[in-house]
């Protein structure tokens, strides 16, 4: 039986990458008027691009908030296509129109700020609806819950080691990032299955 509680963990996995995308939008935002008046013109055309791809996300995340696992299985394999686009382009922007280093880690702390906040709100929201549960049926919940908490401290120590050293490459910025939306993801669908398991 699809409850919904377990629709709010395709929403967590939605709302993570909005974050991203919103953090992502603030630190080119900010920013925008630094690009040289040459190609600013086409800077903005691109970053209007992705406050449009964003947009469509929220939209889409806000339809799908109370939609059926079926429907949401289907709409997150679209979501996901539309997340690596946006991520594509925002490298590019970065590349292309930012002041690489600095714009680049700005952009980067936002990006683990708001991967964090997540994190920590998923984290509190599920432990808050473990308490709905019978205590023998909440064990399972109980280490899926700690097992994210830890993962979760995991990524806020090494995207904190990152920005705190401010020296590493782009792509090594982005493979933590991604590292830690993968261990987001995992520690979500494991939450997910327990939270199944105990109803």
């Amino acid at each position: 039986m699809v409850t919904q509680g377990n629709i709010n963990f395709f929403v967590n996995w939605g709302k993570e990458r909005l974050d991203e995308m919103e953090a992502t939008m603030t630190s080119l935002e900010a920013s925008a008027a630094e690009v040289q008046s040459d190609v600013r013109e086409n800077a903005a055309k691109i970053l209007a691009d992705l406050g449009r791809q964003r947009d469509a996300f929220r939209e889409t995340l806000k339809k799908q908030s109370q939609a059926g696992e079926a429907a949401w299985s289907e709409a997150k394999t679209k979501m996901e296509a539309d997340w690596r686009v946006f991520e594509a382009e925002a490298v590019k922007y970065l590349e292309s129109f930012g002041k690489q280093l600095e714009q680049q880690q700005a952009t980067f702390k936002l990006q683990a700020d708001a991967q964090l906040k997540a994190w920590r709100e998923v984290a509190d929201r599920l432990g808050g609806d473990a308490k709905t549960f019978a205590s023998e049926r909440r064990a399972e919940i109980d280490v899926a819950l700690k097992r994210m908490n830890a993962d979760a401290a995991e990524a806020e120590k090494k995207l904190e080691q990152l920005t705190q050293a401010g020296t590493h490459s782009w792509s090594a910025l982005m493979t933590a990032l991604t590292e830690t939306r993968h261990a987001f993801d995992r520690a979500n669908e494991a939450a997910r299955e327990a939270f199944k398991r105990a109803a």
